[in-house]
């Protein structure tokens, strides 16, 4: 039987295939489809059986990650919807924080509300911080606000009441009416969402979960249909934001989870492979043809964050930690007013492209300029599937850089280079050094399109020791889809003292969430023994509004000490110190409730039985000022054999990728078909 992993980039859509019985391995890429990125998906899976000689009812599982709620987000084009919230609170969306993460530039605005203000309707109820009700629902006002929705023609709306983490109810029966009145309206409740505190977060994650729904449920789908019709017996499962799989009808209701899907997917993936190896602490550095993204696993496990923003809107659900910045292959060069070079954030994407994909493009990008240089094979790409122009490429950084810096084409080409690497790095040290982490222990793991491409150069001027590259790259986020389990995530807001009576209430909202988790794995048919459950409580001192998440072993009345013991040192380790006596308040328990799939890593490496064998040539590239053009080997990866030393310069090429090896550094291929290189 046979598992197919995707994941939907802005450039190209990968997939990983797998035989689970043999585990013999393929790989595929076809161009993305912006305007429609199911169709990519459908089109290469056709390919997949033709080219693979698979049966559609040989297809036993397919997970996918997606960035069609991220772009839908990103470009603003959600449905227009409507929010009900309690009276006096119909500008919290407006009104925000008062954080100012760019607080002197003068040229940043914050986006505006996805739901304007005619739509931000007010319901005469309020719920208590307790969960008391002060003011019960007006059944006619429901009705008027009801009546409202429906002459605005909005095909969403997002119901945000005062306290509803504590008490439902309110929301409960104004979602029930809104379905019953209102068929085709998609309706997001926050209690289903996001039961916790903090208004402005919840009020933003439940409008973002019902701006994108209605197209988000359309795409799923629609994508369900067109594999079916195929002849495939499986619907797709969907990688979200923590790294877990999702079914349709769960991440139909929950696309909001959804916002960092395919990198979450790498990360996962990255750890998977990490541990088959016996590599714990890695920095993972994908690098696609819009951005970078890096993240950091330590001792086996990804960093997770509660909240991060999507577009300028917050997003507060559980999420693995991941740092973006807009650099990638498609990252536009250009000379700014002060005669100074840059390099992005903003991309050619996949249309027009780099100037060299001959699609129209006329400004220089990243990838025209490793074409310029040769460090990317001049003629074509992806074994020959994608032909480059390396003419336009040299003429293109020549009228938009060379000329007006008034140097040659190939400094001006290493300068691109060496300030995106530049930009790579500092995300890389943001979520190391930054963290208190020392980069001469971590491991550079580097995946996506020119991931590889750039690698040996950001580790060097990072300061990493070692660099390691999975087999084709490219497609290591498809690959995650294939190695992550099926996941939800529950909470229940507690703010109570970690007192006697707080601690019996925390644990039993955690017993009452892991029962909650086990119904739900067993409606997913996951058998008992491959359902597992992870815990963990947010708290915080009493007067600080940061909270730090411990992991509670013990929810007998003794575990109330363990996790004051364990809550201090996590601070202490946060934040460099401790307050003796302070009373500790638990904020928040939460569960992930998660289905073992199995996960069959890729058989052991075989490739060829000598370098020699793997040599398809030479190029001359050039390295920089120091060291000018050099007549440089290249390989065929695929034939490389394991434990060889392959000093550099060296360029090693497959489908997905090319890895660059510089001067002074050694790589070789590991019993599981990875490239390791060190400084």
């Amino acid at each position: 039987m046979y598992r197919i992993g995707i994941d939907v980039g802005g450039t190209f859509t990968d997939f990983t295939i797998m035989n689970s019985q043999t585990r013999q391995t393929h790989f595929y890429k076809v161009p993305s489809t912006p305007s429609d990125p199911s169709q990519a998906i459908t089109d290469g899976i056709k390919q997949i059986l033709d080219t693979f000689s698979i049966a559609p009812d040989d297809v036993s599982y397919i997970g996918h990650g997606t960035t069609v709620a991220t772009n839908m987000i990103i470009e603003r084009r959600g449905l227009p919807t409507a929010l009900i919230t309690t009276r006096g609170f119909r500008d919290v969306l407006a009104i925000g924080r008062q954080t100012r993460p760019s607080l002197y530039d003068l040229s940043v605005t914050r986006p505006a509300p996805l739901v304007e203000r005619e739509f931000r309707l007010e319901a005469n109820e309020r719920i208590l911080a307790n969960g008391d009700c002060l003011t019960p629902l007006d059944p006619e006002d429901i009705a008027t606000l009801v009546e409202k929705i429906r002459e605005s023609g909005v095909k969403a709306v997002a119901v945000t009441l005062l306290h509803s983490y504590k008490n439902p109810s309110h929301e409960e029966t104004v979602g029930a009416l809104l379905r019953e009145k209102l068929p085709g309206v998609y309706v997001s409740l926050s209690c289903r969402v996001l039961p916790e505190f903090r208004e402005y977060e919840r009020t933003s994650t439940t409008v973002l979960n019902a701006y994108v729904g209605p197209k988000m449920a359309e795409y799923f789908d629609r994508l369900n249909i067109d594999i079916r019709e195929m002849g495939i017996n499986v619907s797709p499962m969907t990688i979200h934001s923590n790294g877990g799989l999702l079914p349709l009808d769960t991440v139909k209701r929950l696309p909001v989870t959804t916002c960092l899907s395919g990198p979450a997917a790498g990360v996962i993936g990255a750890a998977a492979v990490g541990e088959a190896v016996g590599i714990r602490n890695i920095v993972t550095y994908d690098v696609g043809g819009t951005s970078t993204d890096v993240s950091l696993i330590i001792d086996g496990r990804p960093k997770f964050t509660a909240s991060r923003d999507v577009a300028g809107y917050p997003v507060r659900l559980p999420m693995v930690d991941i740092h973006v910045i807009g650099a990638g292959g498609g990252s536009i060069a250009h000379v700014d007013d002060a005669r100074s070079l840059k390099v992005g954030p903003w991309s050619a994407g996949a249309h027009p492209g780099p100037v060299a994909y001959g699609r129209g493009g006329t400004e220089p990008t990243l990838t025209d300029a490793n074409i310029c240089m040769q460090r990317l094979n001049p003629v074509a790409l992806l074994n020959g599937k994608l032909s480059v122009n390396r003419d336009a490429a040299i003429a293109g950084i020549r009228l938009s850089i060379a000329d007006k810096l008034d140097i040659r084409v190939e400094e001006a080409a290493y300068g691109i280079l060496q300030v995106a690497v530049a930009n790579m790095s500092r995300a890389i040290r943001a979520v190391t050094t930054e963290q208190g982490y020392d980069l001469s222990d971590i491991t550079l793991f580097a995946f996506g399109g020119a991931g590889p491409l750039h690698a040996a150069e950001v580790a060097r001027e990072a300061g990493i020791k070692r660099v390691l590259i999975p087999q084709e790259p490219g497609t290591m986020c498809a690959r995650g889809a294939l190695l992550s389990d099926i996941s939800l995530d529950f909470v229940r807001m507690q703010l109570n003292a970690a007192s006697k009576h707080g601690w019996e209430q925390a644990c039993k909202a955690l017993n009452e969430m892991v029962a909650e988790g086990d119904n739900w794995l067993a409606s997913e048919k996951v058998a008992p023994d491959l359902r597992h459950f992870h815990l963990a409580i947010d708290a915080h001192y009493a007067g600080q509004n940061h909270d730090i998440r411990v992991v509670p072993d013990d929810l007998s009345e003794t575990g109330l000490k363990t996790f004051i013991s364990r809550f201090e040192d996590a601070h202490k380790a946060a934040y460099g110190y401790v307050i003796p006596g302070q009373p500790v308040v638990i904020v928040s328990c939460r569960v992930q409730a998660a289905g073992h799939i199995p996960k069959p890593l890729m058989n052991s490496w075989v490739g060829g039985s000598s370098i020699t064998e793997a040599l398809t040539g030479e190029r001359n590239i050039y390295f920089g000022p120091g060291e000018g053009w050099i007549m440089t080997p290249v390989y065929r990866r695929a034939v490389l054999p394991g434990g060889e030393v392959i000093n550099g310069p060296a360029i090693i090429d497959e489908m997905s990728s090319t890895t660059v090896i510089l001067t002074g550094q050694h790589a070789v291929i590991d019993p599981c078909g990875n490239i390791i290189i060190t400084n």
